[in-house]
């Protein structure tokens, strides 16, 4: 049986009144799918199989909520308009259907769940690079350390220093930041180095 901690201590934090309805959901899930996975997505509980989602389950101030991911399509589980999920706003355990339904209900939400298409990732094509400004390339012709750095770097960012670069209005201006860019290639630095650890 796969208990995720996290779960615990959300049940925990959660309102006195929401604690047995998120225990309840989260024993008969496990005792009707004992191949369950358990999860936090959007920071609630959740409820997996073959990493598709079954359920969510939330606790607020006022009410906890019982959602199936595909719930529309369940049978006798309406959605309701007033909270999150088909069974609108619990208030107590009583607000939940029977067991053999709750059962019943999340069996054929993991039936739908393991139909579920996998979706798929479309391949991009990487934006072309721009042009190097002429001014640019000759700078890195005298720095090495600077063009290897460069080199080494993937496209996004070579594209983000070629950019920085050939947006410059003025040759001042430009001249400026080939002369930094140089300085931060020489170092290893990628252009918006000050950025990659917040």
């Amino acid at each position: 049986m796969n208990r995720d901690p996290r779960i615990d201590a959300y049940i925990a934090k959660a309102q006195p009144f929401a604690r047995p309805i998120l225990n309840k959901v989260r024993e008969r899930v496990h005792a009707a799918l004992p191949d369950v996975d358990e999860a936090v997505k959007w920071s609630m509980p959740a409820y997996m199989i073959d990493g598709k989602i079954v359920a969510i389950t939330a606790a607020f101030k006022a009410h906890a909520a019982l959602n199936f991911w595909r719930g529309q399509e369940l049978r006798g589980s309406e959605a309701n308009a007033d909270a999150m999920g088909q069974f609108g706003k619990l208030n107590s355990v009583d607000d939940l259907p029977n067991d053999a339904e709750l059962e019943r209900l999340i069996r054929e939400a993991a039936a739908l769940a393991r139909t579920a298409p996998v979706p798929r990732k479309t391949k991009h094509e990487p934006k072309p690079l721009m042009d190097m400004h002429p001014e640019f390339e000759a700078a890195l012709g005298k720095a090495p350390t600077a063009k290897a750095t460069f080199d080494a770097f993937p496209p996004s960012c070579r594209r983000e220093y070629l950019e920085w670069v050939g947006e410059a209005k003025r040759d001042q201006t430009r001249r400026k930041r080939i002369a930094i860019a140089v300085e931060w290639l020489s170092e290893g630095k990628r252009r918006n180095w000050k950025y990659q650890n917040c």
